[in-house]
Order: structure tokens, then sequence, then C-alpha cells
């Protein structure tokens, strides 16, 4: 269920790579492909790619903090500023994204919780073997696309195509990934009806 620092991990992916170890708990994050402003994006690349030049891996606990201190929270902060289209603030397209998660519960995965929010989403499970993080993550997020754009008389993209995951290390970290699914409507200032929470 936590990551255990003696079982190899697998990496896939290149410029945001992704981590899997047997059937340990994700946190992930996706977000819709109009949400953040591409100036906003090139300089936290820049940024982000400097830093990374300065700290090659491995990481130890303090290093880890920092990173995501500078990086994953400021584009958190930038998502809950609602920026783009938000058209999950509709109740039909976040139903569409809450029936996804919840369909394949006990089959493929153990969905601990999730929340919609406007223009992103946060989900925390437990793959199941054989099912692989970027197999879940592609049927999700392909299937949501396609039905909310029906839905909603669109085209194009919907998701933007990168997410972001991390693995649960330990049961406060759990907790901690728990909290702040439920408080991220409240410190985005969310009005019930613009998000849907979901808990086991």
């Amino acid at each position: 269920m936590f990551l255990n620092p003696y079982v190899p991990v697998e990496m896939h992916g290149n410029r945001l790579p992704h981590w899997q170890q047997n059937d340990v708990m994700i946190f992930a994050t996706w977000r819709l492909a109009d949400s953040l402003p591409l100036a906003k994006l090139d300089l936290w690349r820049t940024e982000r790619e400097a830093w990374l030049a300065r700290h090659p891996p491995p990481w130890n606990d303090a290093t880890d903090s920092e990173y995501h201190a500078q990086f994953s929270e400021r584009i958190e902060e930038w998502l809950d500023a609602g920026e783009g289209s938000c058209v999950l603030r509709d109740p039909n397209a976040a139903s569409i994204v809450a029936d996804a998660l919840r369909h394949f519960d006990g089959d493929r995965y153990v969905m601990d919780s999730f929340v919609v929010m406007p223009n992103h989403v946060h989900v925390l499970f437990q793959p199941l073997h054989p099912h692989r993080l970027e197999e879940l993550m592609h049927s999700w997020k392909r299937f949501t696309a396609r039905k909310i754009n029906s839905a909603l008389g669109c085209s194009g993209p919907l998701w933007q195509e990168r997410y972001w995951d991390r693995l649960i290390r330990h049961e406060l970290h759990l907790l901690r990934c728990q909290d702040y699914i439920r408080q991220n409507p409240v410190k985005a200032r969310l009005r019930p009806g613009d998000y849907l929470l979901w808990s086991r």
C-alpha cells in the first residue's frame, strides 16, 4: 500500500517521469488543456529545468519537499485561481468524470477519494495488478474527453497531455493527501455545485 524504499520503482515517461511500485497508492492530478496560461508555464518549465540540473536524483526528503514547494504548489495555486474554460464546473461534465473514476473501483483499482475541480482533477487510488498507472490515466482521460466534448458540443483536446503523480510513502502522507483533496475546494473558495467531492 505504501512505497517501499527497498523495492525497485518502475518509471515511464521522460520529461515528467511517472512512477509505479506494485500496488502502492498513488496521488494523481491532471488538468484541462486551457487551464494554465502559456507564458506562466514557459517560465515554470525554465525554472524547473534549472532546478533539476542542480538537484539530480536520488532526492532525500528535504530535497523532495523543496521541489514540491517550489514547483507542484505553484501549479496548484495557478489551477485554483480558476483560469481557462473551467468546463468541469458544469455538473454534467463533473459527473462524467466522477462516474468514470468510480466505474472500475474494486476491479482495476481501489478508489480512496477524488475531487473534480472546475479545471483539474485530484485522485487518490491504489492500482490493482496487472493494471498500470499509464493505462488507467489514458482510459480515464480518453473516455471522459469523448463524453464531455459530446455533451457540450465541443471538439479538440479537452485534457492536457501530461499528468502529475506521486507514490504514497507512509500513513501520514496518505492522510495529508486525503486532507488536501477535501480542502482543495475550500482553499480555492469554491461554492457548493462548483466541484464534485467523493471519498470512501
